[in-house]
């Protein structure tokens, strides 16, 4: 799963550009430029999946592939883990609660692993992820050993 949303910007009459996104209808900000637009677009997209998250309500899945046209922005790893954690137990149908209980810890420390708000640990993600049998791998690309 990619980290990619795609964003719409348009020149409004001021000067500035009004930014919506495809997926989040409820998402509208603007920018003064290309860039801080990008910028509080990407915000707006995080606070958009903290709202449903809240809610119960599901999260669009991110794009497979972006192309050359366009503008997209791209999640920050911890908003996107926490956005998988949930969109991955939501379809399992495994609970908070049987997440807590499955960690051996309270549903408070659960409940604030979801959180995008919440500085979670990475360490806390990731046994999240154990909980509910997903196992969590990176790629990082690293150079050749001389």
């Amino acid at each position: 799963m990619s980290r990619w949303f795609e964003v719409k910007l348009d020149m409004d009459s001021n000067g500035t550009f009004l930014v919506t996104a495809p997926a989040f209808p409820e998402v509208t900000t603007y920018g003064e430029d290309q860039e801080s637009a990008c910028r509080n677009a990407r915000k707006a997209i995080e606070e958009a999946i903290a709202a449903r998250i809240a809610d119960g309500d599901d999260i669009p899945h991110p794009l497979d592939a972006t192309t050359a046209k366009g503008w997209f922005v791209e999640l920050q790893l911890l908003p996107y883990f926490k956005a998988a954690l949930y969109m991955i137990s939501r379809d399992k149908g495994i609970t908070r609660a049987e997440i807590a209980r499955r960690m051996g810890v309270h549903r408070e420390q659960v409940d604030r692993i979801f959180r995008l708000d919440h500085n979670s640990r990475m360490d806390q993600i990731e046994a999240a992820f154990k909980a509910i049998g997903v196992a969590v791998t990176v790629e990082i690309p690293l150079p050749d050993a001389a």
